[in-house]
């Protein structure tokens, strides 16, 4: 066991091996080798305060002097407490006791190394432990314990490895089953893609023989339809000549003349006549001036809703408008003032569109409840309701004769109603998607429809057939409109595109618009010049029809604009919105 060595004097200090003066050192011994140090007081400026003596140390001062000092070491080197000091520092070797003490702490045998510690103190000062007892361990141990140790790692971290190895073999397994599961499938997947192909071409092949067939019914069917309107034109022209020769009889005759012929009798249910089909458009040859919307500008703001504005109309013939909203109500208000004139609460969901009787007697309007209802302002109360719609109906129109109103619904139909007798005379199928926007062409009795399947179609309202189906939309259509003249129909789609298609020619026209925002609703002003198509962006863009380019571009709203419509007489415009209000240009 060793021991540390005290503190040495101030005096002296260790030094190299050198031949000690006048002192000898016993054999067996470690021998200490000190050299006296000679401080030189004229390199010490300092002044140092005097320091009073102690009377009890003046005796010690003269037993102690150097030469006892180095006796005493000597005689404590004798005992052999002190181990030679080494010349340079280094590791020192382990010994035995440290050792087992280490051994013992390692393999936690507390108890052990208690009973070991008292006993080895004990030997130790008795003096019963002799240096080779206590000597340093062997390096072959230390290897040996070194070499224990190291294995004791690598086994760890074999057993981690092994570990590892066996979740990455069961990974690997089944990363191999998914493998052949959609090798499997992907076989499969091509046969089925080369039976498709094959099938696709024995159709196709099979449908070319049909091709001729088909060019020449749709040649006939051409011919037909020429045909009969000529001879309905014929016919109509010699019905006049018979009439006019059978007056001319009756006054050569000296007879009375008769009174004109009184249109077709109605049913006795009260089914109301639709007009003749050779009716002039009154505005056929009528010129008018181009809205001024360049210098329109919003003159007021009217909220009066709780929820969205989702459609204004305007009456035919006073300054005054009627605006739908989510809020399942309808109201009246008069222009430019502002003021309210009268409300409607019925429909028992969103109110979605509304449209004026020809003569500004009545109201229509359409819900998310499935209805139309019609508003009689005479009598201040709801004359009918029509329910036969089984989805929700999106908007409606009146014809200009008054005795009709169509309306187009979420279950792909489009229905006429006969106010006359209050039912259905005829339903229009064909949309494989919602209709959205139904109009009737002016005075006439075909009926315009555009739908979620991407598609714009006429109607004959007699017969219930579609006349003639115009494509080109990308997206669904959600509005459409017809000029004064009945010869040009402008739609708008979800992705912005508004497309102008030629009735008479039966083709596409131009695009004034492709987006980025949905168009909500389109709206020709009494010239058919000019076009404004309502915006998600919140604005409403009026574009001029000659140049086929954006002339105006209105802000104002905070939110999608949802309706826009023209003054009939070409003085305002007024728009409508989602954002719970709408809006007067002038």
């Amino acid at each position: 066991m060793s021991t540390e060595a005290p503190e040495e004097p101030a005096a002296a200090a260790v030094a190299p091996p050198v031949a000690a003066e006048g002192e000898g050192a016993p054999a067996g011994s470690d021998t200490f080798y000190l050299e006296q140090v000679t401080l030189d007081e004229s390199d010490d400026e300092y002044n140092y305060d005097a320091v009073a003596e102690d009377p009890e140390d003046e005796d010690d001062d003269g037993e102690e002097d150097f030469n006892a000092m180095k006796q005493a070491l000597a005689a404590t080197g004798e005992a052999g407490v002190f181990a030679k000091a080494p010349a340079t520092t280094g590791k020192r070797d382990e010994t035995v006791d440290d050792f087992l003490r280490n051994f013992l702490v390692k393999l936690k045998l507390t108890k052990t190394l208690d009973v070991f510690q008292t006993e080895w103190y004990e030997l130790a000062q008795k003096g019963a432990l002799s240096q080779d007892d206590i000597g340093a361990v062997p390096d072959i141990y230390l290897r040996n314990q070194q070499l224990d140790d190291q294995l004791k790692t690598i086994k760890s971290d074999l057993y981690a490895a092994q570990q590892v190895a066996e979740k990455a073999r069961g990974t690997w397994d089944k990363f191999r089953k998914e493998r052949d599961f959609h090798k499997m499938h992907h076989k499969r997947v091509m046969q089925e893609k080369n039976k498709l192909v094959t099938d696709i071409k024995r159709l196709k092949k099979h449908y070319q023989t049909f091709e001729p067939t088909l060019g020449e019914l749709r040649h006939k069917y051409e011919t037909a339809m020429k045909e009969k309107m000529l001879i309905r034109l014929e016919r109509d022209r010699l019905a006049q000549k018979v009439a006019s020769c059978e007056e001319r009889i009756r006054q050569l005759e000296g007879e009375e003349p008769e009174a004109p012929p009184a249109p077709a009798p109605r049913p006795a249910r009260g089914d109301s006549v639709l007009p003749p089909e050779d009716r002039a458009n009154p505005f056929h040859s009528v010129t008018f001036d181009k809205t001024p919307v360049e210098t329109y500008t919003l003159e007021k703001t009217f909220k009066g809703h709780m929820a969205a504005v989702s459609d204004v109309c305007i009456h035919p013939k006073k300054p005054v408008v009627v605006t739908v909203s989510d809020d399942t109500t309808w109201k009246m208000w008069s222009l430019p003032n502002g003021d309210l004139v009268m409300s409607g609460d019925g429909h028992k969901d969103w109110v979605s569109g509304c449209d004026f009787h020809p003569h500004g007697s009545q109201l229509c309007t359409t819900s998310g409840d499935a209805t139309v209802k019609i508003w009689d302002f005479a009598n201040a109360r709801c004359a009918h309701t029509f329910t036969d719609h089984t989805q929700a109906v999106w908007g409606a129109a009146y014809h200009d004769c008054g005795d009709f109103v169509v309306s187009c619904s979420m279950d792909h139909t489009a229905r006429l109603w006969d106010l006359g007798s209050y039912r259905c005379r005829q339903t229009f199928r064909g949309h494989v998607d919602s209709v959205n926007h139904v109009i009737f062409q002016p005075y006439t009795n075909n009926i315009c429809t555009c739908s979620g399947d991407k598609t714009v179609s006429l109607w004959d309202s007699r017969t219930g057939l579609c006349i003639q189906t115009f494509y080109g939309h990308m997206n669904a259509v959600n509005s459409v409109a017809f000029n004064l003249r009945g010869d040009t129909i402008a739609s708008a789609d979800a992705d912005g595109a508004v497309k102008l298609w030629d009735v008479r020619m039966v083709a596409e026209r131009g695009q004034l618009a492709d987006g980025p925002h949905p168009a909500n609703k389109c709206s020709f002003d009494r010239s058919g010049q000019i076009l404004a198509v309502t915006s998600d962006n919140g604005t409403v863009s009026c574009y001029d029809l000659e140049s086929q380019k954006e002339v105006a571009t209105l802000q104002g709203h905070e939110d999608a604009v949802q309706a826009v419509v023209f003054d009939p007489f070409g003085k305002f415009m007024v728009t409508a919105g989602s954002d719970s209000s709408f809006r007067l240009w002038n």
